[in-house]
């Protein structure tokens, strides 16, 4: 009976001992399963950056919904604006003398056509003042003429010596009135051929110039040419080009041709004995502060192709080589993107991969979006996918 006291306390300990092992072990695995979920939470929300729209609004943070559109795919090159044809003259002396301005010539001034610039005087020169040597000339011709005209009414003077005479007085006229004396009488006036601007001053106060040699150059900047250097290698892509856009080192803005009434005039056939290079030259209107002479970055667009997904240069951002976007999943909620690019025509880039239509992207103020990734936390943050 004792032996039987003995052995049920045994099993009662034993069966005691196997329900506390079972008890502890299920509320161990039901921490690990709930640490396991905590960690799984705590991963999915890890690439989220937390904006609110009221700081959102205050950083300049604008957003674009992803569409694909027609794109004109370009080649990035470089190129100079010129002056184009006949907006452009070079005024030459029309006789040999010394060089006096008859106001403050500089580069950028206006001038209206047929203003006097300066006058050339050769009066303290050897071969004398030439106004008034051809004044002298047409004075002396004028009265030979007169006389004549006179005398060959009364057949004192044949009709060949007289078409003679009128001959030697027209050529005196004409030579005289083509050296335009000065507003002082001192010199021959240079007059501006058209309104402009001075481009170029080729000459100073007091030079000694030659009949021919060029004294400055006017441009109305009205109509401008753009002359891309494209490379041999893009050769097999020349035939697509159409339009283009450029921007300039001294200005932001990126100008497109196709709103400033431009047009392809033509590009080279063969490439130049010293360059590697085919011309490409445009015709645009001058709708913005251009300098002529510039060297500008140039984007020859080819022609438009459908459905392509572009975002503006603006929502890019780059660290060590990658690019990168912020794209907003509800009101306060951003995630970064890596994409990857295609082909830029200066205001918005192509994107290959990365993005899909209907993605909702920060086009202005992403550096800010970056900013608030950097102290990222979102504790308590229930986002829901």
């Amino acid at each position: 009976m004792k032996k039987k006291h003995i052995l049920g306390g045994v099993l009662m300990v034993c069966l005691s001992a196997s329900c506390m092992h079972h008890t502890s072990h299920d509320h161990d695995h039901e921490h690990e399963h709930e640490g396991e979920k905590v960690e799984a939470a705590h991963e999915h929300h890890s690439d989220e950056i937390v904006l609110t729209p009221e700081k959102a609004e205050a950083a300049g943070v604008e957003v674009e919904t992803v569409q694909p559109a027609p794109f004109r795919r370009s080649i990035l090159t470089h190129g100079q604006i010129l002056a184009a044809q006949g907006d452009e003259a070079t005024v030459v002396a029309g006789v040999s003398g010394i060089v006096t301005f008859t106001h403050n010539i500089a580069e950028g001034v206006q001038v209206a056509k047929g203003a006097e610039l300066m006058s050339i005087s050769a009066r303290n020169v050897q071969d004398g003042d030439p106004v008034t040597r051809a004044r002298v000339a047409y004075e002396t011709a004028q009265k030979e003429y007169e006389r004549a005209q006179k005398l060959v009414a009364d057949r004192i003077v044949s009709q060949k010596d007289f078409e003679a005479v009128r001959e030697k007085y027209e050529n005196a006229r004409i030579a005289y009135e083509a050296l335009s004396p000065d507003k002082k009488g001192k010199g021959v006036a240079v007059l501006a051929p058209l309104a402009g601007y001075v481009k170029t001053c080729l000459v100073k106060e007091g030079d000694y110039v030659t009949v021919g040699q060029p004294l400055m150059s006017i441009t109305q900047t009205r109509r401008l040419r753009l002359r891309a250097d494209l490379s041999e290698r893009y050769y097999p892509q020349l035939s697509s080009i159409s339009s283009a856009n450029f921007k300039t080192c001294y200005n932001d803005r990126v100008f497109e041709l196709d709103k400033m009434d431009g047009r392809l005039l033509t590009y080279g056939k063969s490439l130049g004995d010293a360059s590697f290079y085919i011309p490409v030259t445009f015709e645009f209107n001058n709708q913005g502060n251009i300098l002529p002479g510039s060297f500008v970055e140039v984007y020859l667009l080819s022609n438009e192709i459908p459905d392509v997904i572009t975002i503006p240069q603006s929502a890019l951002t780059e660290e060590q080589g990658l690019y990168f976007v912020y794209v907003r999943m509800d009101a306060e909620c951003y995630r970064k993107q890596e994409v990857k690019l295609g082909t830029t025509n200066g205001k918005r880039v192509e994107i290959l991969s990365g993005l899909k239509s209907g993605d909702v992207v920060v086009t202005k103020g992403a550096i800010h979006v970056k900013l608030a990734s950097a102290s990222n936390a979102i504790p308590g943050h229930t986002h829901n996918h």
